[in-house]
């Protein structure tokens, strides 16, 4: 049958014997090819219907790829290394809209949705710190109360750009009845710290910030009644077909377990 599919005859037959002719030779050895190729097709798509292979792209904050984001990587390359990980950098609103309209798989953002056609979980809480310029009175401190920070000149958060920063600042200070002093609302961290760091104000920002160890500036635990604690959450939409969202949600899973409490 496959002789007569090519047109050409692969085997010299007598009653004897059965040997390949100089066309079966050449055959042959292509045959078996296509053959591991057929194989090894087989096996990557198994693989890629299993979660184990395949591509992934993955939305984070920039806050997250200060501490985080490089972990969780590492994790994932270990536990799958056959999926490709594509990394795009946008803000939790942004993210909810690529979700949406498929361009990213997994966000990692800030708790500031209620969509019901999303499922998440928190993988980071960590405390709030002060950022001090290291000449600053309270750089020495122990222990920095909120009473201290009345009427001090603070770098905040925008309500526009980072909104869930803003308002865990705000409603922290209101709920000590705090009426600090805001000097510059700024959207990132890196920037936030550059600005204490050249005496504008004081910050709160989140504990992960100590990875960029600027010098100069001075990170202080907080006294609190209650923690201030600032969230990350992985976010997908349970619609997505994607079999590597399983792969790196166990990942997010274990990673989430080993982080210390705030």
């Amino acid at each position: 049958m496959l002789e007569h599919a090519l047109g050409v005859r692969l085997l010299e037959r007598t009653s004897r014997s059965v040997a390949l002719t100089r066309a079966g030779h050449n055959f042959l050895p292509e045959a078996r090819r296509l053959l591991r190729l057929a194989e090894g097709a087989a096996l990557a798509a198994r693989r890629t219907a299993s979660g184990e292979a395949g591509a992934l792209t993955l939305g984070f904050t920039a806050a997250s790829g200060y501490e985080f984001l490089p972990r969780l990587i590492k994790a994932f390359r270990a536990e799958a290394p056959d999926i490709d990980l594509v990394l795009k950098e946008m803000v939790s609103t942004d993210q909810f809209e690529s979700l949406t309209a498929g361009r990213i798989d997994v966000g990692l953002v800030r708790p500031t949705f209620n969509r019901r056609e999303l499922q998440s979980f928190c993988v980071v809480r960590e405390p709030l710190l002060l950022a001090a310029p290291e000449d600053h009175p309270l750089a020495t401190a122990a222990e920095v109360k909120l009473a201290d920070l009345e009427r001090q000149a603070m770098v905040t958060y925008s309500p526009y750009e980072a909104r869930y920063f803003y308002d865990l600042v705000a409603t922290l200070f209101a709920s000590a009845a705090i009426t600090p002093h805001y000097a510059q609302h700024i959207s990132q961290v890196h920037s936030i710290l550059g600005l204490v760091k050249a005496g504008i104000g004081l910050a709160l920002v989140p504990r992960a910030a100590r990875n960029l160890r600027f010098e100069g500036v001075v990170l202080r635990p907080l006294a609190l009644h209650a923690p201030a604690t600032v969230e990350l959450h992985a976010v997908w939409r349970p619609t997505n077909a994607n079999p590597a969202i399983a792969t790196l949600c166990r990942t997010l899973d274990h990673l989430a377990d080993a982080i210390p409490p705030a």
